[in-house]
């Protein structure tokens, strides 16, 4: 459901990283490296919000780099800062999305609002949220209608441990039928997520 081939990006004179390869079918997936290796803009390059200079990106079989809109349609993508619009409540933009993907904000994701504790945030501006309640939101998000394909960059930041709970239940459900492709420096996290661990080492080998 996710592939991506000869993936390449610098930035000025500075290489991030070079001819990157990886194909994932339904599970959990998790890219365990060091700080500063390129994690967040290697999946910012998978969710369509950066440019790749080389290589493409396939979600769900659509190309994002000549299908972007069937791409990113199959995508749920939970960035690291997780800031929508500054002045949108969190009920705003859970209907957004929901309106994005062509569904509703059914009774499972408030379920999983309720889980995250998020009743006492859904009105007030992400601007008024804390780090780890936009997190929450975002992942909440992520359940609403069916997309193939869950990218989070650091899930798990700004999350107490109930918080964590609750995250590592919905990668378990989101992994029974599609792909998620998480960043994340936390073992214990990938561990309990059930995920398989990777590093950059391993995108370079063919």
């Amino acid at each position: 459901m996710l592939r991506f081939e000869n993936l390449s990006k610098r930035f000025d004179d500075h290489v991030i990283f070079k001819g990157l390869h990886y194909h994932a079918g339904v599970g959990c997936i998790a890219l365990n490296d060091e700080m500063g290796s390129g994690k967040s803009t290697l999946l910012g390059i998978l969710a369509g919000e950066i440019e790749a200079d080389e290589g493409e990106v396939w979600l769900a079989g659509h190309a994002l780099r000549t299908d972007p809109l069937k791409a990113k349609a199959a995508l749920a993508y939970v960035p690291d800062d997780c800031m929508a619009y500054p002045m949108q409540t969190g009920r705003a933009f859970l209907q957004a999305v929901a309106a994005s993907r062509q569904s509703s904000v059914e009774a499972s994701t408030l379920e999983f609002a309720h889980q995250f504790g998020l009743e006492p945030h859904l009105d007030k501006r992400f601007e008024q949220m804390s780090f780890g309640t936009r997190k929450k939101m975002f992942l909440t998000a992520a359940a609403i209608g069916t997309p193939a394909v869950v990218i989070a960059d650091e899930p798990g930041g700004g999350l107490d441990a109930s918080a964590r709970a609750v995250l590592v239940g919905l990668f378990k459900t989101f992994a029974l039928d599609r792909t998620v492709f998480f960043c994340s420096h936390d073992a214990a996290l990938t561990q309990a997520c059930g995920a398989r661990s990777i590093r950059f080492a391993d995108l370079r080998a063919r």
